[in-house]
């Protein structure tokens, strides 16, 4: 007699059909060994006696549901264990459902077009009713919440200061280095000072701080109004009378756009101090790049780089509450929404400032 916690498979290749003799316990342990040697042994029409089984458990009834599938007839299988076979239905041939065939180049075009159009028309409707919000507070500004909007803007500006200051810093200083050294060989190096002025006002400073604030501040805003969706805060407030846009979105979006600007000044005073302080090791006093920056960069290019800023801005900020309205069901909704937020604010900033180049260049400003 077979041992209690063992298994053992005979097989009787002389007997017309091919027998298979199983006996002892059929559980996870013992079917591993006992599994490839029977699916070997299995032929069409094989008998697979399981009269000596003492104990069959869900794998046991697994290997005898692949023999029968195999082409075998199982018999003499104690009625205490005929129930569990008989749930996975071995009659009944196993359905392996096919992997479907890639979709074609035109199935891709239409499903690419189609999710272009829907995050185009999201964004046209967001666009719309943050106007309509914005017109509604200016004919009441009372309605504006100016509360949050200062919490806003003290996290999304004043906090935000130790880092562009950093950044910036090291930009003017790289800048200014990587600059003066072949300057020096015509000796130029007094010019370097125009270059990094002019670069940090127009072009380096807005970019470089709006990809910070993208990263640190539109995330955030996509992760606070994503897990107030998930949470089902946004349903609490609109069954409460509250429109989500003038209570969450409008504050954030002004309390960004309105510090943009003024980070972006700061930015361009940090990287060109830092631009001063390489100069000096050239031999050109502080008071002389400061003098150069002066005479060389315009009213106008301060104001452009400020102009920048504020879109860009309004841009990281909207893209950002966009993305957090968005947010489907779940933890890991939460984090796709930030992350779908950040991507999408440094592509809409690279394609914009593009944009803004082009225009600039035709404009002659």
């Amino acid at each position: 007699m077979t041992p209690d916690n063992s298994a053992s498979l005979d097989i009787d290749t002389d007997s017309t059909p091919a027998r298979l003799r199983l006996s002892g316990r059929l559980d996870a342990e013992h079917c591993a060994d006992l599994w490839p040697r029977a699916r070997a042994a299995m032929t069409q029409g094989a008998v697979v006696d399981t009269s000596a089984v003492d104990y069959c458990d869900g794998t046991g009834a697994a290997l005898l549901f692949d023999l029968i599938q195999r082409g075998g007839t199982v018999e003499g299988l104690p009625e205490r264990f005929a129930p569990l076979l008989a749930e996975l239905e071995p009659d009944h041939p196993l359905i392996i459902p096919r992997r479907p065939p890639p979709p074609g180049v035109i199935a891709t075009l239409g499903r690419v077009v189609a999710e272009v159009t829907l995050e185009a028309r999201a964004a046209i409707v967001f666009i719309g009713e943050a106007s309509a919000a914005f017109a509604s507070v200016m004919r009441r500004p009372r309605e504006l919440r100016l509360g949050e909007t200062l919490r806003v803007a003290t996290s999304a500006g004043a906090d935000a200061l130790p880092i562009v200051a950093l950044i910036a810093f090291l930009l003017g200083v790289i800048l200014s280095f990587q600059s003066a050294v072949p300057m020096r060989q015509f000796g130029a190096e007094l010019f370097v000072a125009n270059l990094v002025g002019l670069s940090l006002v127009r072009e380096l400073a807005p970019l470089m701080t709006a990809v910070l604030l993208a990263g640190r501040t539109g995330a955030a805003f996509a992760a606070e109004i994503g897990t107030m969706k998930v949470n089902q805060e946004i349903d609490a407030l609109v069954t409460m009378g509250l429109d989500p846009m003038r209570f969450l979105v409008l504050p954030r979006l002004i309390a960004v756009a309105c510090t943009m600007p003024l980070l972006t000044l700061f930015a361009e005073l940090i990287g060109m101090f830092g631009a001063a302080l390489v100069l000096i090791g050239f031999g050109i006093p502080m008071a002389t790049s400061a003098s150069q920056i002066i005479d060389f960069v315009d009213m106008s290019d301060y104001l452009t780089g400020l102009f920048k800023s504020f879109v860009f801005g309004l841009g990281i900020a909207g893209i950002g509450c966009m993305r957090g309205l968005q947010t489907g069901s779940g933890a890991r909704a939460v984090g796709a929404a930030a992350t779908s937020a950040d991507v999408r604010a440094i592509v809409m900033l690279v394609v914009a400032d593009g944009l803004f180049a082009v225009a600039f260049y035709y404009l002659d400003w």
